[in-house]
């Protein structure tokens, strides 16, 4: 009997003591990495991408995408520290697990070779290894066709125009960068066009390569000014077009004034002959004022009856409390009811103070949007990846009531996003006295026939307690006495998209 009872003891710790997954651990390892990151301390970080790299690639099966992810990742610390051997020989490793996981699964990847040949491009380039570098990129090239991602050739382009400006042959740079460039220009699409200019700056400023920097905004603003032309030359035409317009409207109204000269000439004539119809017209006028003055009586009377249903609205939330406070609270019809009540009271609230705006105060954008990504992070769903896109700058705004729409709208992202999908909170500055705040979700997104009346009240009959619909409406009324709008992105079909935009 004891024998026994020591066997189930051995069984148990055995059971409770097994290690975790090397999948597991390579999550582990890779978010500390992240984090490190961050923080900047990239030794460690350098460190811990290492560990989730050979945890990835050790795995059952093992996971290549990730572990190319940290491989690359470790590799670019080492090479930013100049440890180009180690970087090499890392880069050299995660190689050999690729080729490997090819001839098992018998799949070429192409997409996860990219990575590892760029960044081995980008140490070269650095060394200034003009011939390697070139073996590099054509590599590259090689890997780019074979994925077929636009991502990737777009990637590419940028890579491309990096190695013809580090190495003196601007003018091949020049037109590998137009090639990118003039995908968006074509479609007179400059807000992107210029968006690629900046990210070759970036680039090069991240790389500190001063000479690419150089020709690429001196490209950047001669295309700029060319640019400002193109628009100027659109506006003057469309102006000319409405002055011509107008001269020709102008034409054509002198030609009917003069056709009514004649008119009311022959009116003259005929106005005896007219008498008895003037007679009959003096009666109808006077039956049409009598209509027109029971029109607008009828006009004052649902107006003042539009007034006494939204104060009966407002009214009868407050006596629905007493009668809600004496049942159960803890069922749900209760819990919804009064939660319908609030949001009553609050919509009436806000309809009557439309006209008063809220106070602001200056607040730091990075940190306002961590804080509240923060309070919703206990709410999403396993495997969910929530980022936070702002930048350490100061705006003014109402922090409490900008901060209860996001949270609406990133509840209710997390209440649609799958598990392993993700939640972004943007912050966008678009002009002097103008931003965005932007939530995106990869979940099911809304359907279209919902989109018209998303952010209008009372537009259909409920189930309270799977929620009453004024969510969105009290959003929509306080973006407003924020002197802002809060709107859907229709043109997002990956999940949902809302902007909301304030003016200071």
């Amino acid at each position: 009997m004891k024998r026994l009872f020591s066997i189930l003891v051995i069984i148990a710790l055995c059971y409770f003591c097994l290690p975790e997954t090397a999948q597991g651990r390579g999550n582990d390892f890779s978010q500390q990495a992240q984090e490190s990151l961050r923080k900047k301390e990239y030794i460690r970080a350098r460190y811990l991408f290492l560990q989730a790299y050979e945890a990835y690639a050790s795995a059952t099966p093992p996971d290549y995408a990730q572990a190319v992810e940290c491989g690359v990742q470790a590799a670019a610390l080492y090479h930013r520290e100049n440890y180009y051997n180690e970087a090499f020989e890392l880069l050299y490793a995660v190689e050999r697990t690729l080729i490997a996981g090819e001839k098992t699964t018998g799949k070429e990847m192409p997409a996860l070779r990219y990575p590892v040949t760029r960044e081995r491009l980008r140490m070269y380039i650095k060394l200034r290894k003009t011939a390697s570098a070139k073996e590099q990129l054509s590599k590259l090239e090689g890997w780019a066709e074979a994925a077929q991602v636009d991502s990737l050739s777009t990637d590419l382009l940028y890579t491309q125009a990096n190695y013809f400006y580090t190495f003196g042959m601007n003018a091949q740079g020049d037109q590998t960068f137009n090639r990118l460039v003039e995908r968006y220009a074509q479609q007179a699409d400059y807000d992107k066009a210029e968006a690629c200019y900046q990210e070759l700056i970036g680039r090069s400023r991240r790389a500190g390569n001063t000479g690419m920097m150089a020709r690429a905004y001196s490209n950047y603003m001669a295309w700029h000014d060319s640019i400002a032309h193109i628009k100027a030359q659109k506006e003057y035409d469309a102006l000319k077009a409405q002055y011509d317009g107008a001269q020709q409207t102008i034409g054509e109204k002198d030609k009917a004034l003069s056709a009514r000269r004649y008119t009311i000439v022959g009116l003259c004539i005929l106005a005896a002959i007219l008498a008895g119809a003037l007679v009959l017209g003096g009666v109808v006028l006077f039956r049409f004022i009598l209509l027109t003055r029971k029109q607008k009586k009828i006009i004052g009377t649902v107006n003042e009856h539009l007034a006494l249903k939204t104060k009966f609205i407002h009214n009868i939330s407050a006596q629905m409390n007493p009668t809600l406070d004496t049942l159960d609270a803890s069922q749900p019809g209760v819990q919804a009811l009064k939660s319908f009540s609030a949001h009553i009271e609050e919509l009436s609230a806000l309809e009557d103070s439309l006209a008063e705006p809220y106070e602001t105060e200056e607040t730091n954008v990075s940190a306002f949007c961590e804080k509240v990504m923060k309070e919703v992070r206990g709410q999403v769903k396993e495997g969910v990846t929530l980022t936070v896109n702002a930048p350490k700058l100061n705006v003014r705004i109402n922090t409490e009531h900008t901060a209860k729409i996001l949270r609406h709208l990133l509840l209710n992202a997390a209440e649609y996003t799958p598990t392993e999908g993700k939640i972004w909170l943007d912050f966008k500055k678009r002009g002097a006295h103008t931003h965005q705040f932007v939530v995106t979700d990869t979940g099911c997104g809304i359907a279209e026939e919902r989109r018209a009346d998303l952010f209008k009240p009372f537009n259909a009959v409920r189930d309270l307690t799977q929620g009453d619909g004024l969510g969105l409406p009290i959003c929509s009324l306080e973006a407003t006495k924020m002197n802002g709008t809060l709107t859907l992105d229709t043109g997002y079909t990956k999940g949902a998209r809302f902007v909301l935009e304030l003016h200071a």
